[in-house]
């Protein structure tokens, strides 16, 4: 093992902020400020190793504290952890959202991204960048999705120092809701220049055009219940199906799950009552639960309301996957970019830690669970699950080759669960309804409600709540598709388009795989004609570019040579865009054939969609 450190020191900041984490140095080679010689000797072993998966929190302490990552705040939390600097550097370097070079402590982050792009960022970004120069103490950076399409244009600004603060703004989405377009930058840059005065975030109610209705099953509680009141939770209906399943057993859970037919709603459509019994059989512990909440599909922002408006509904649903799994701890990876639902998670974990709901023996039942929360840092990758272990882990976000399964060896080698935020939340109304009444809602293959992210040219873009077999058309119908509709990318940016004459296509995983498309994790983005297509794929093409973790080179290559086509035929700078076409159909097939993860499979899709059903290019 490679423990070369530089000569350079922490700062002060540096080694209180790496400090407040992982508590005082006991050793000089940890970096106590001792004059002994204890240097010759390093305490721990295997135990400090043991604690690599505190890298990532640790990078963030240093980033949040400090606004970037230096040499030697880096060689300092590497001696607290005995992780090779080279290693700890590899992963600084992976996320977005982390500096190793000196930058501002405010950072504003614009999203050039599908919705936000077709609603004037390219105007937002410029108007910022030329009113925030270097004087301002404020670096602007352009983001990939910030999960705020309902806000298009969106901006999160980021402030480090000892009270790290995150805010987001937008074009109508500050408290000043009545904002439009054209004055957005103003907004934006009152809120990097003074993030404690920023405009208070709407309520999270805003993003459902549905609510309040108390008919939804997953959305009913956004908008009705206080987000921070536990006991306004209970008292609509919370912690009832955790009640159920200590009724039902760990197996019984397991049945009801299965029986409703549950598929997760990550865009894999895995059934979820398989997942679970799979994990539960294994004979080697610790079971680990992992809630994969790094929503990071542009497009994709129904986690992160969930989160905001009904915190509770995912900690009680995490403690009924653990109690069927048979897990006693569980992480919830939670993007970078949702500093409002990390607060309201952190708050919620905290409540129901207090009131005996998570901890040595909730419930009274002798079950003992706790929940702890990971911040991702800006990696589309880690949505992966093997890529988001690694990262937990304290590795680079790389996804890992398949088998073994996750169900088998995942987080630390141990048998694991994973599912998402809606996958998890499904599973209450599952055992408050009923599996079968649970099942008679969609269709036969695709049971139960499906939330819906609808942005872009839309009147009323937010999260939708319908059970499934609802046509697109029925939906875009409720958000007010607005004139001149041109094209639909159903499931982001590793979606699929279709054209405005099939808005009949059922939305359910077998209705859009008949269809020839992919429903993902339920992104449906509209776009008119005033959106030039061809920027359009372009962007989804330095999407992949940018998020590919380079591990295997059909997608590391592959990335490139696709957005390197798309460029010639956008700028007429190629002589044949026939010939280009033709190589982006051998790059594609050679991504989705030989790439390790769904990231390369399906970098192409969207593309591919564009050529074959809009004519894209004709």
């Amino acid at each position: 093992m490679d423990l070369r450190f530089g000569d350079s020191k922490p700062t002060d900041e540096e080694r209180a902020a790496v400090d407040a984490l992982l508590g005082p140095p006991e050793s000089s080679w940890e970096g106590a400020d001792r004059s002994d010689a204890d240097l010759r000797w390093a305490r721990g072993g295997r135990a400090a190793r043991d604690r690599r998966d505190l890298l990532l929190p640790g990078l963030h302490a240093l980033n949040d504290r400090v606004g970037w990552i230096s040499e030697g705040g880096l060689d300092y939390l590497c001696r607290r952890l005995t992780v090779p600097p080279s290693e700890a550097y590899g992963v600084a370097t992976f996320y977005s959202m982390f500096s190793v070079r000196p930058r501002p402590a405010t950072v504003l982050h614009v999203c050039t991204d599908l919705a936000c792009a077709a609603a004037g960022a390219p105007r937002l970004c410029e108007a910022a960048e030329a009113r925030l120069g270097p004087e301002s103490g404020v670096t602007v950076e352009r983001s990939p999705c910030l999960g705020l399409c309902e806000r298009a244009p969106a901006a999160l600004v980021v402030r480090a120092g000892e009270d790290a603060a995150g805010v987001t703004a937008g074009g109508g989405v500050t408290r000043a809701a009545a904002v439009s377009a054209p004055a957005a930058p103003d907004a934006v840059v009152r809120a990097a220049l003074a993030p404690e005065n920023a405009p208070e975030e709407p309520p999270a109610a805003l993003a459902v055009p549905q609510a309040p209705d108390p008919g939804l099953l997953l959305l009913g509680r956004v908008g009705t219940v206080d987000p921070a009141d536990l006991d306004d939770y209970r008292a609509h209906g919370g912690y009832t199906a955790l009640r159920r399943a200590f009724g039902l057993g760990p197996a019984g859970v397991i049945r009801e799950v299965t029986d409703s037919g549950l598929l997760g709603r990550g865009g894999a459509a895995f059934p979820t009552g398989r997942k679970w019994q799979a994990t539960a059989s294994q004979p080697d512990h610790p079971h680990y639960l992992v809630c994969n909440a790094d929503e990071s599909e542009p497009g994709t922002f129904k986690d992160r309301v969930l989160m905001e408006g009904d915190p509770y509904a995912l900690v009680e649903a995490m403690t009924i996957a653990a109690y069927a799994t048979g897990a006693r701890h569980g992480y919830l990876y939670l993007r970078g970019e949702y500093p409002r639902a990390l607060e309201r998670m952190e708050h919620a974990i905290a409540q129901a830690r207090a009131r005996g709901l998570l901890g040595d023996d909730v419930l009274g039942q002798g079950f003992s669970f706790d929940i702890e929360i990971r911040r991702g840092a800006g990696a589309y990758i880690c949505g992966e699950e093997t890529a988001l272990f690694n990262s937990i882990e304290g590795f680079r976000g790389e996804p890992r080759s398949k088998p073994p399964f996750p169900v088998e060896k995942g987080l630390f080698g141990k048998p694991t669960v994973a599912n998402n935020v809606e996958t998890l939340v499904n599973v209450l109304p599952v055992l408050t309804l009923g599996a079968q009444a649970y099942a008679a809602i969609g269709t036969g293959a695709s049971t139960g409600p499906k939330l819906f992210c609808v942005s872009g040219s839309v009147d009323r873009p937010g999260i939708y709540e319908l059970p499934f077999g609802a046509t697109l058309g029925e939906l875009l119908t409720l958000a007010g598709v607005r004139d001149g509709l041109r094209a639909v990318l159903l499931g982001g940016a590793a979606g699929g388009f279709v054209r405005p004459d099939e808005l009949d296509i059922p939305l359910t995983f077998e209705g859009t795989r008949e269809a020839g498309t992919t429903l993902g994790s339920g992104v449906v983005m509209a776009f008119d004609d005033t959106v030039p297509l061809p920027r359009l794929l372009l962007r989804i093409a330095e999407f992949f570019r940018d998020e590919s973790c380079g591990q295997c080179v059909p997608c590391r290559v592959g990335t490139v040579r696709q957005e390197e086509a798309l460029h010639r035929i956008a700028e007429r700078t190629g002589a044949d865009a026939a010939a280009d076409i033709t190589l982006l159909r051998e790059v594609g097939r050679a991504m989705r054939d030989a790439s390790i993860c769904g990231l390369g499979q399906t970098a192409w899709n969207a593309v591919e969609s564009a050529i074959d059903r809009l004519g894209a290019y004709e």
